[in-house]
Parts: structure tokens; sequence; C-alpha cells
């Protein structure tokens, strides 16, 4: 793995002390607002509280208004709506966000989510032929469509009337559907681009409720879905994402739908529930759905009013989130192999016929984690047809990229971070060859390295109980708002191990500090690197409370370890 750039941001100490003073917080805390770019006193106490709710008017964004009157039409002369998902976290929350709003509303309304491996992502003419002679008259989508002009034509010639709910780029013009809601078109007056096709869903039903559902409960109780979606999804938690998923967390926490419930359990979490636990434990089981079954186990699994039915269910999901990791495991290997046998060039493109298509993009992300370059994974089905997903670096827009060579691929969309292909397996190498070089134009130096970013330099000893309250505030953390990280320098290592699968234990301490115990996962090739240089240290961290055996003590969950440079040259 490449080396990373430590890159300490540096904030006025007067701006700091005025901060620290006026909310009466630490200088530590003032510098991480600071930081991000929160100067305003106010602003800050707004973003530390989120007493009031940060919601946009949805009917800022563009054809709100038709798609809830078309809505309301359907449902009070009996018509069938139909919730076309996405087979991810997020689509499988927001069309299940969708099925209970609307039949809460009187909708007769289903979903439908096409298969992974037999349909490939988005809307499909047989579905859409299929839908129309079910006698499904509106249809809506959940996190496609925004490239889909022939299949819209289509529902438009049989009858369908389309309502699309989206948030990828767009290339070029929209579709001609009779509602086009994504916050990315050049007309929007909404002013946050941001949310996850679950948060887009809210606002339709939130904006249903307001015109014609003033007899039922708020839509605020979906919110533990908007959550699920928005974290899984990895948009960034600024904004009105970070109200929706503090809140959504709070009934996650406290008392989730029987699904949810089923879910931590099957995690192992009690009570509390962290962005970080859905991120890591609980979106990948849903996830697992989609990838190596039907992700309609998943809508059924929130959508579930059972507590008996809800525990099979997530069991189920369990068991497949197991199988997921063993073959992802496998291909990440195989990958990794070719990666290295073929050398450190500007993008990796691998792809393969025995590689599962359900797992591509949990490894394209691992390739570019371990490599820091745009990764492509490409599994192939026995017709030659594949698909792949695309990852990205910051700085990297990897749609730009994908424009070069949109005349080898069969279909392409996606975010400036992550991207989906449909490919012929004779296009492979010319696609290589053109997408390295494509990369390769885009790529400035500055991105070339890992960068590390630091909210502040500081002395072990400032690491305190009441520093981890206040950066409690800043929760949740994610894309956007990740968890503040810092580094303290000239650290002697007291002690040295290595634990559980491939995790560094360290015991450090400076003068006038309390030893701290650190780790830091899966960085056991770290000690080795360094052998016998290993003290001092510099150590980029983020302090966290670490209960043991009942008792509460801070913990520093290593993200960087480099040995000190002499005392006197930069750090």
């Amino acid at each position: 793995m490449l080396p990373k750039i430590w890159q300490c941001q540096q904030q006025c100490p007067e701006d700091i002390q005025e901060m620290a003073e006026s909310l009466s917080i630490s200088p530590l805390t003032a510098t991480v607002l600071l930081g991000r770019g929160i100067s305003d006193v106010d602003q800050a106490r707004q973003w530390l509280s989120l007493d009031e709710p940060l919601l946009h008017d949805p009917f800022l964004i563009p054809d709100m208004e038709p798609a809830i009157h078309r809505l309301h039409h359907a449902i009070t002369h009996g018509e069938r709506i139909c919730c076309y998902g996405d087979y991810d976290v997020d689509g499988i929350s927001a069309s299940s966000l969708y099925l209970l709003g609307l039949r809460e509303y009187g909708a007769t309304c289903d979903v439908y989510i096409p298969d992974r491996q037999t349909e490939g992502y988005g809307l499909n003419i047989s579905a859409i032929r299929a839908l129309a002679s079910q006698g499904v008259t509106v249809l809506i989508t959940v996190d496609c469509g925004t490239t889909s002009h022939e299949e819209v034509l289509l529902a438009k010639q049989l009858g369908m009337d389309m309502i699309i709910t989206d948030h990828h780029q767009l290339q070029g013009e929209g579709p001609e559907a009779l509602a086009f809601l994504n916050p990315y078109r050049q007309d929007s007056q909404y002013p946050f681009k941001g949310l996850c096709s679950c948060g887009l869903a809210y606002k339709v039903i939130k904006a249903y409720a307001s015109l014609f559902g003033h007899h039922q409960e708020p839509p605020s109780r979906f919110l533990d879905l908007v959550a699920l979606a928005t974290i899984a999804d990895v948009v960034p938690l600024q904004d009105e994402n970070r109200w929706l998923v503090r809140n959504g967390l709070e009934i996650i926490s406290g008392k989730p739908r029987p699904g949810i419930q089923a879910l931590k359990r099957q995690a192992g979490i009690d009570e509390t529930c962290t962005a970080g636990m859905i991120a890591f434990q609980l979106a990948p089981m849903l996830n697992a759905a989609g990838r190596l079954a039907k992700a309609m186990l998943g809508v059924d699994l929130l959508t579930c009013p059972s507590a008996g039915l809800a525990e099979t269910l997530a069991g189920d999901l369990n068991r497949l989130n197991r199988q997921r990791r063993e073959i992802e495991r496998a291909i990440f290997e195989a990958a990794v192999k070719e990666c290295d046998a073929d050398g450190m060039k500007e993008a990796m493109v691998v792809g393969a016929r025995d590689w599962h298509m359900g797992v591509v993009g949990i490894v394209a992300s691992r390739l570019v984690e371990r490599y820091h370059r745009p990764a492509v994974v490409i599994a192939f089905g026995k017709d030659g047809r594949g698909r792949g997903s695309l990852r990205s670096i910051p700085g990297l827009d990897i749609c730009q990229v994908l424009s070069h060579c949109s005349d080898l691929l069969e279909g392409w969309g996606g975010h400036p971070a992550a991207a989906g292909i449909n490919i012929r397996e004779q296009a492979l190498p010319q696609f290589r060859e053109r997408f390295t070089s494509s990369v390769a134009s885009h790529l400035k130096e500055e991105i070339c390295r890992p960068i590390l970013h630091i909210d502040a330099k500081v002395a072990l000893r400032e690491i305190d109980p009441l520093l981890l309250q206040e950066l409690g505030h800043f929760q949740p953390f994610g894309m956007g708002n990740p968890e503040p990280t810092f580094m303290a320098t000239q650290l002697t290592v007291l002690e040295q191990r290595i634990v559980g699968n491939d995790h560094l234990k360290l015991v450090v301490r400076q003068p006038h500090s309390s030893p701290f115990e650190s780790i830091g996962f899966r960085m056991a090739g770290a000690a080795k690197t360094h052998a016998s240089s290993w003290s001092p240290i510099d150590l980029a961290f983020i302090p966290e409370r670490n209960r043991w055996r009942g008792l509460d003590k801070i913990q520093l969950r290593i993200r960087d370890v480099r040995v000190s440079k002499p005392t006197g040259q930069a750090s």
C-alpha cells in the first residue's frame, strides 16, 4: 500500500479562541468545527445541537407537484402503482418506504426489483412489458431511470405514467417521463444535491402528506429507512442528511420496526446503533439479498409486521452475508494477483468468467483501498456479456473518464465516485487500454497518493472524556462528515503486540501524559515494516470510548503510524 500524506489543517488561533469561548467548548472542538468550514457561531451551535429540523421544501424539487397529483389520482381511482427498485440497500429501503407509505394512504401498490444476475441494473424492456400486462398504470423508479430513455418511451406507449426518483448524474437530457425527480437536474432549485434515493422517496411521501395526508401519522416514522439508505449509499452526511440520519438512528436505537430489530439481533447490537454499525454490520446483510439471492428478501424484511417472520428472514440474510464474504475473499485474492503481475498502472481493469457479479463492487472498493488507483472489476457470463463495477479515488470523476469509453460499452451510469458498466468480453482489451489512458489524462499528481486529512495536532494529555463528549455532537459520521482525526508526535511505545486477525495493539505515551492503548485494525504489517526503528513514533488516530468489563477507557483507533523524524525537523 502507498504511504499516506498527512495533511494537518491549520486554523487561526484567534478564531479558535473566539469559537471556543462563544460556545463554551474546548479549543480542539472549535478547531474541528472551523476545519469543516463552520465559522459562524450560530451555524456551529445548530451543527452541534440539530434541535431544529433542517429540512428543505420538497416542492422545490422539479416535477414534485405533478408527481403528487398523479399519485393522488391513482390512489383515489384504484389504479395499480408499482415501485421499480434497485437491489442495493438504498433501493431496498426506498422501495419499502414507498410500499408502506403509499399503502397507508390507500394505494394498490407493489414492488418490483430486477434480478441482478439475469436482468442487471435499472429498467429493462421485458420487465416494463410484464408490468404493463399486469395492469400497472403508474410506475415509480427508485435509484434508476435517469438514462432509461428507451424504456420510459415504451412505458408511455403501453399506457404507464413514469415517476422517476433517482440521484444519478445526468448524461445529456433527462427522460420524457411524467415526472423526473432528480436533484442533479439543471433547472432544480432544491438547495441540496446529496439526497440518496430513499431520501427522495421520503420527500415524495412528505409532499403527499402535506397535501392529502393530514389525518395520517407523520412521515417521520420512516426516518429509520432513510438512515439505513443514506449511510449505506455513502452520500454526504451534510445539510439535511445529518438531521435525517440522526433522527433515524434514534428510531433504530430505540424501538425499531421488527425487521431492523431482527437485523440488530443477528449483528449482536443490543440497543444504541451508530452509523458505523449500519455501514459495517446491518447494511452488508441487507445488501447480501441482492448480491446472492433476491433483493425482495430485504423488502420483505423491512416491511414485515411480524417479529417471528422477521427473525427468520434476518437469519437468512445473515447466512447469505457470510457466504458473500467467502466469495468476495476468493475474487479479491485473484484480482490482487492479476494486478500485482501487471505492475502499477494508472488504473486497474480486471475481469473473469467465473467471478460472481454480486460482489464485484466490493472487490473494486478493496482494490482502490489497496492501490489508491481507480478500479474496474467485471464478471462475465458464459455468453461473453459482462457487468462491471467501477470505483474511483478522491478528486477523479469516474463519469468523465467513462464518457471517453462509451462507444466500447453496451451501457453505463453512475456517480463521480462509482459507476457500473455493461461490456462484451471481446471489448475488454480495448476498453482496458482506453480507460487507463483516459485516467492518466485526468489524473493529477496531487491525488496520486492517498491523503490522510487530520483535524489538529495534539498533545495526548488533551485527549480526555470532555473532548469525547463534545465530539459526540458531531455525529452521525460518514462521507462529508468524517470522524475527527488527530495526530500526536514523538510518542514512546511502551508495548506492542499483534491481536486477533492481524490487528496491531500499541500502548503509547508522551511526557506528562498517561499511557494510552491504541488499536490498528489490519495494521500488523506496520510493525513488521518498522521493526527495529519503531520508537519514537507519530500516530494519526481517532479517540474513542472503549468499554471493557464494565469500565470505560479512552482508546486511540489508529489511522496511520510512522517513525518520528528527529526533533527539530518538520513533522
